[in-house]
């Protein structure tokens, strides 16, 4: 069979896979799929939850056991559809921000450096070059984290500060205010975390990280992009943007 669509519409290898065997299986538990498949027990019930928000999987409790089934074939076409009004919402999003990214062209010539990353991997590269320019006792901001973040990039989040708190850094968080509390509540529970929410009426549509002479600049989304920027001028005045609404937030819950 030739799967090569599949990959073209965004699925990985494991989730085609996955996705193959339970159309062969029908109703299925993760042991059979995973037989089927030749995906490992470890990753099925990752790569299953994955599709299910993709709207491609389903599942069910029997007697304590869980059941996961493939849903109708057509509704790839409604993946592709979602797709598509993603993107259309990315090019909306992506045109609110281009005046930024003008205006830092403006200043290419006293930019050191501009990388792109990709994915949550090429997220997670871009945010730990924070361990090797950052030592203990300074700190970086975020600006603008946005509402929703895949469960993935929370797991990191969560990891990640604990390598924070042992690498003795501060960590200024601003998130956008329709957040859900409990992320807050979550970040502040790390020493030398301070999540706090925006100032009323103010979103951004990307957000920014910044520290020493780095700005990052992220799209959210389930696939993020992100920019870093090595240059001590744009870093100032992203510093100069947060510092001003960091003034104008209240710690969480007061």
């Amino acid at each position: 069979m030739n799967t090569k669509i599949l990959e073209e519409i965004g699925l990985t290898a494991g989730e085609i896979k996955t996705y193959l065997a339970l159309l062969r299986l029908g109703s299925s538990s993760t042991g059979p799929i995973s037989k089927e498949s030749g995906v490992s027990r470890s990753k099925v019930y990752m790569i299953l939850d994955k599709l299910e928000k993709k709207g491609l999987t389903s599942h069910v409790e029997k007697n304590g056991v869980i059941y996961f089934q493939a849903a109708e074939p057509q509704k790839i076409k409604d993946y592709i559809r979602k797709k598509r009004e993603d993107l259309e919402k990315l090019d909306k999003e992506i045109e609110s921000v281009l005046p930024q990214f003008e205006n830092l062209q403006k200043l290419a010539g006293r930019v050191q450096q501009v990388a792109i990353y990709q994915g949550l991997k090429g997220m997670i590269t871009a945010h730990e070059h924070i361990y090797t320019k950052l030592k203990r006792g300074e700190e970086y901001f975020y600006l603008g984290v946005p509402a929703f973040q895949p469960e993935e990039q929370h797991i990191y989040w969560k990891k990640d500060h604990i390598r924070r708190m042992r690498e003795g850094i501060i960590g200024k968080l601003l998130f956008n205010r329709d957040t859900d509390p409990k992320i807050l509540k979550n970040r502040n529970s790390y020493k030398g975390a301070d999540a706090r929410y925006m100032p009323p009426g103010i979103k951004t549509p990307a957000w920014f990280c910044g520290y020493k002479d780095v700005t990052i600049i992220g799209v959210a989304r389930e696939n993020p992009i992100v920019i870093e920027i090595i240059s001590q001028e744009v870093a100032d005045s992203f510093k100069a943007y947060f510092e001003a609404f960091w003034k104008m937030s209240k710690p969480f819950g007061k």
